[in-house]
């Protein structure tokens, strides 16, 4: 897939946007203070001329010199300079200020657009290259505004500001320097393009390698056990170098500028003290003094030392860009839509039947349906989902699902086996509207599940996966993840629902043991009991178990199973399993190949059948 290309102008106009939100009058007083550490530096320059023509010279014809006259200009001077100085510090100290809290805004405005996107993207992207966004490139951004976009304005404000004072002083003299910036222009444009070329590469490699990095790490016990060390070294050495390609050709490149640069500046420098001499001992041009060749020269350098800056901080703008271009493409992600009008509500149930919606916490909950009329209706929530020939694929002609139907009242328990591949996962993603069908439909309680707001639909479910995710913080903090507002007393109930209250009294400081590293300090058991407890503290109608119990020990697996049989109960569920133990007492077992449903009822029926659920039962056949 081809890159997109890199549009400059666009991606510095978003970044220019950022000065807009609180940052405008500390920028101009930025500029400002610029605009007189540059006037300061030049006026320092053109004193020298005036010194030696006006101050020294005369001074050296005189018998009795007298120094007041010398002393106080040069006083003034020094005040000049003291004055650029403090500008010189102060709009540095304001850069660093509007540098990072821009870094601040960016990667707050990337995260909660990252909470948005759709699942789609986090199962299409690698998790090290968004990372290397959050860091690497914000990082680099950050470079560029704190430290090469004061020293470019400073020097394109040295460079007219030097101008100006060449022409004022001598026009043939200036031509020399115009001259001389020609060439020195045509090695920018030269060396800059093919620099920044490799820049933009290498900011891609760096995220490629930092997704390589992540994966290698999280999959490290998976490489041991395969003893695929040298094939590891082999794959991270493959993408190492691309990234030393990049970087070193970028490098290269820039490297090369400031010497050649620096020669054509010795250049200029060394043929305007020889005109500017022969025009002084000539008498071709009067207005030349030893004072005014000392003050060109000093222009002179004045005038290529900042062309000299800007090339070399344009390979930091450039590469600044390419991380900025791949920071927005994040920002540009589409979010998940979401045209649900349909929310869930805390509701009472009132003697004659009726249901009104209320403010307080009942733990009663139920749909609410706007009418076209602006009138609303309320829908127990009760864990009724019907699917009615849904038809599903994440890739355009690659059909995963083919006209499934099924129907899951409240209260029962529903299985799915099949290969892997089968489309068992799917099932569930769809519940969840994590991906959307493609044709047929989903109703929960009768109301279509595209109706409903995607956060209320997942308010209503509760999942536990066969990878477990725990968070940095307390194992109370995790159950409490399932309700950020259960009390302590409901986070332990739910740990004892899911027989995790034992194991979790026995830790160091129970339920405020902090857990760090996905819960690497506890076991696989331990931390799928706390991903079931957290479900429990939810109370979802609904649950879907996607092979809960997969990576856990027999032992365990029943602890587990007690757990989760006092969470199933009294709830619509939907149950993945490899193990066909855990799903013999399903109301309805679904037995799925290649998308469809090839066999369904309860676990007498499929083993009277004799087909694929009696085959994977008595072990004539296995699950791949």
């Amino acid at each position: 897939m081809n890159k997109p290309v890199v549009n400059k102008r666009h991606t510095a106009r978003r970044l220019l946007s950022y000065l807009g939100r609180g940052y405008q009058l500390r920028f101009v007083l930025v500029l400002i203070c610029i605009l007189i550490t540059a006037v300061a530096s030049v006026s320092g320059s053109l004193f020298l001329g005036t010194l030696i023509d006006n101050y020294i010279t005369p001074l050296l014809a005189m018998e009795t010199p007298v120094y007041d006259d010398l002393a106080r200009v040069i006083s003034m001077m020094a005040g000049l300079y003291v004055l650029g100085v403090v500008c010189a510090f102060l709009y540095n100290r304001l850069m660093v200020t509007i540098s990072q809290g821009m870094q601040k805004k960016i990667r707050d405005d990337l995260f909660s657009h990252m909470q948005t996107l759709p699942i789609r993207y986090f199962d299409t992207h690698p998790h090290g290259d968004v990372m290397s966004i959050y860091t690497n490139d914000v990082d680099t951004l950050r470079q560029m505004l704190s430290q090469s976009i004061p020293q470019m304005i400073n020097s394109m404000m040295m460079i007219v500001v030097t101008f100006v004072s060449m022409v004022a002083l001598n026009i043939p003299l200036t031509i020399v320097v115009v001259v001389c910036i020609f060439f020195m222009l045509r090695i920018v444009k030269l060396l800059a393009g093919r620099s920044g070329r490799y820049f933009r590469r290498q900011q891609e490699k760096i995220g490629n390698l930092n997704g390589y990095v992540e994966e290698m790490i999280n999959g490290q016990k998976v490489v041991k056990v395969f003893c695929h060390e040298q094939e590891a070294q082999e794959g991270f050495d493959k993408v190492n170098d691309e990234l030393f390609d990049s970087a070193n050709r970028a490098n290269t490149y820039a490297d090369d500028l400031m010497p050649c640069l620096m020669t054509i500046g010795n250049i200029q420098y060394a043929m305007i003290a020889i005109m500017g001499g022969a025009f002084a001992l000539s008498g071709v041009d009067g207005t030349i003094t030893l004072g005014t060749i000392a003050s060109f020269l000093q222009l002179s350098k004045s005038f290529s030392n900042p062309i000299s800056q800007i090339s070399q901080q344009l390979n930091s703008v450039i590469m600044a860009l390419a991380g900025a271009q791949r920071i927005f493409d994040l920002r540009d992600e589409p979010s998940e839509e979401d045209h649900g009008t349909v929310t869930l509500v805390n509701v009472a149930f009132q003697k004659d039947g009726t249901i009104t919606e209320t403010k307080d916490r009942t733990n009663l909950w139920a749909w609410k349906v706007p009418q076209e009329d602006g009138s609303f209706t309320y829908t127990k929530l009760a864990g009724d989902v019907r699917f009615d020939h849904v038809d599903f694929a994440y890739e355009e002609g690659k059909t995963i699902l083919r006209d499934v139907t099924l129907f899951a009242k409240p209260g029962q328990k529903l299985a799915f086996v099949g290969a892997t591949g089968a489309g068992k996962t799917t099932i569930t993603n769809l519940i969840n509207r994590f991906y959307d069908i493609a044709d047929g439909k989903i109703r929960y309680d009768g109301v279509s599940i595209n109706d409903i707001c995607k956060s209320d639909l997942r308010r209503s479910l509760g999942i536990v996966l066969q990878d477990t995710n725990l968070f940095t913080g307390t194992v109370r903090d995790n159950i409490r993840y399932g309700n950020l507002e259960a009390t302590d007393e409901e986070v332990e109930a739910a740990a004892k629902l899911a027989n995790a209250d034992d194991f979790i009294s026995r830790l160091p400081q129970g339920y405020d043991t902090m857990l760090t590293g996905n819960g690497a300090n506890l076991s696989q058991g331990q931390r799928q009991l706390i991903a079931i407890a957290r479900a429990a503290v939810a109370a979802p109608p609904v649950m879907i178990l996607d092979e809960a119990t997969s990576s856990i020990d027999t032992r365990t697996e029943a602890i587990v199973q007690q757990g989760m049989d006092s969470l199933m109960c009294g709830r619509t569920v939907f149950v993945i399993a490899h193990r066909l133990s855990t799903v013999r007492n399903s109301n309805a077992i679904m037995v799925l190949d290649h998308g469809r449903i090839v066999e369904r009822g309860d676990h007498e029926d499929l083993i009277a059948q004799h087909g694929i659920y009696y085959q994977l039962y008595t072990g004539a056949f296995e699950l791949e």
